[in-house]
């Protein structure tokens, strides 16, 4: 007689779903990890670098660091830090595609911030291949220095480290990643230490990008370049009022904007 207890296993086994196809490494110009297997992104169109606006020196040195990454050669882990919508994801995909439009062999990775611990799976997958590879933690921050170790030793020291022909690229909101605790600082023996271990993660990435809240000339701008693009009407002052009742200004603001404009010209946008 069967027991009761395999027959359960087994009807579970047969309710969960399987697990993706493994996509070919070699074929897609980006792709999402997800449970456990590379599946190529449904569709990756991201804005041409040029479109970018006010993040000139950002966009020169990533977009450097990802030619040498796709030549094989020295490369740095990165790091995408400051106010939200300012361009930080933006640029990574804008980075990786204009890389890729000149030729060189990268891929983008897109990894959810909440499944660092399978990193080493995906790392063992990618270092057989025969290109690079850019995994793209977007929107990362821990809420303690102990929950970053394991981000920690895999960036720098750890026995399973990123192969050579993979770097992370992270955003953060925050500077150094972890929440700064002033209660912490306060309670501890040694409150340097305390900074240290919040600044130690930060400090493992070779190449640290600061983006800042845009004025509103540089707001101005962005919707610009957005309107010229799409063929729509540039309105300064209705743009200004629209970032008003938003209480913001920055780049994702500005395609918000563009998006209800277009939207009022009965235009799409593709």
């Amino acid at each position: 007689m069967t027991d009761p207890l395999d027959r359960i296993a087994a009807a579970l086994e047969r309710l969960a779903p399987p697990p993706p196809p493994q996509a070919d490494a070699s074929a897609h110009p980006a792709y999402v990890w997800r449970d456990g297997a590379l599946v190529a992104a449904r569709d990756f169109r991201p804005l041409p670098l040029e479109m970018l606006h006010g993040v000139d020196a950002q966009k020169e040195a990533l977009v450097a660091n990802m030619r040498r990454l796709a030549a094989g050669l020295a490369a740095q882990d990165v790091l995408l830090w400051g106010a939200r919508g300012t361009g930080k994801s933006a640029l990574v995909k804008a980075g990786v595609a204009a890389v890729q439009q000149g030729g060189g062999a990268v891929a983008l990775v897109e990894v959810a911030a909440d499944r660092l611990d399978t990193l080493p799976q995906l790392f063992d997958l990618l270092a057989g291949a025969s290109r690079a590879f850019a995994v793209f933690l977007d929107d990362l921050g821990f809420d303690a220095a102990a929950d970053a170790r394991v981000l920690r030793s895999l960036l720098e020291g750890g026995a399973e480290a990123r192969p050579a022909n993979v770097r992370l690229i992270v955003t953060s909101n925050r500077r150094h990643l972890v929440t700064r605790d002033i209660r912490e600082q306060e309670s501890a023996i040694n409150p340097r230490d305390s900074i240290d271990d919040q600044m130690a993660l930060a400090d493992r990435f070779g190449l640290s990008l600061g983006f800042h809240v845009v004025d509103q000339d540089g707001y101005c701008a962005i919707v610009r370049g957005y309107a010229q693009r799409y063929g729509l009407p540039f309105d300064a002052a209705d743009a200004i009022q629209w970032a008003a009742r938003r209480g913001s200004r920055s780049g994702r603001v500005a395609w918000q904007y563009v998006v209800e404009l277009a939207g009022r010209e009965g235009k799409a946008l593709a």
